[in-house]
């Protein structure tokens, strides 16, 4: 059996480098031990923001700005980005890489807890992604689907918590298993909702992709 870190690293070899600036903000956060999406969850999202060609995207989980400007990097002429973050220390970091990068008036960086932000957002955004507090996601669940245009993505982060998703209950560390039920219940409630069509993968550490649904209406 071919050891799957090794197949992972092959592939990822493969991939084109990272702009520069992003080159930096991605050593810088991995330097200073901020959680940074995987290479193969990078390229997954680059290929997912050049085919699906978002207009209005809603990031839940800014961190210091590399995956907001990842995709402001691959989408559209026109487009923008609504992100949210609640860490006070990351926040001006983050404003700052945007400044940087040129992108301040593309990024929107809304400081505070997404449980708080997301139920007062209206309209409708073309692609949603959800990285931010594992045990927080399927309180969010209900507004990203409602924010969520007929036929977008919803694509959710690091779902399979390295593997650990698969154990029982008393399988995993006390302090991880709060988290982990509310993972197995959010991964339940992706694959069973009546409007959305759900996709789970082995990207990074693990990748929910979901689809809303179209009505009869809008399919005409």
């Amino acid at each position: 059996m071919i050891e799957s870190e090794r197949l992972t690293t092959f592939i990822n070899s493969m991939d084109e480098d990272l702009p520069p600036f992003l080159a930096r903000i991605e050593e810088q956060a991995i330097a200073d031990e901020v959680p940074i999406i995987r290479k193969d969850m990078q390229g997954f999202l680059k290929f997912l923001i050049k085919t699906k060609k978002p207009k209005r995207i809603l990031e839940v989980g800014t961190a210091t700005g590399f995956s907001a400007l990842l995709m402001a990097e691959y989408m559209p002429k026109g487009a923008a980005i609504t992100t949210i973050e609640k860490y006070e220390k990351r926040i001006p970091i983050a404003k700052e890489n945007f400044k940087k990068a040129g992108k301040e008036d593309t990024v929107t960086l809304m400081e505070g807890d997404a449980t708080d932000i997301l139920p007062a957002l209206s309209g409708e955004y073309d692609f949603i992604f959800m990285d931010a507090a594992k045990g927080q996601y399927l309180g969010f669940l209900k507004d990203a689907v409602r924010l969520l245009s007929p036929g977008g993505t919803l694509l959710t982060d690091n779902v399979l918590q390295d593997g650990d998703i698969i154990e029982s209950r008393y399988g995993v560390c006390r302090r991880n298993r709060t988290i982990h039920a509310r993972m197995r219940e959010y991964l339940y409630e992706l694959k069973h909702h009546p409007l959305l069509d759900t996709v789970i993968l082995t990207v990074g550490d693990g990748a929910a992709v979901s689809i809303k649904k179209e009505t009869e209406d809008e399919k005409a």
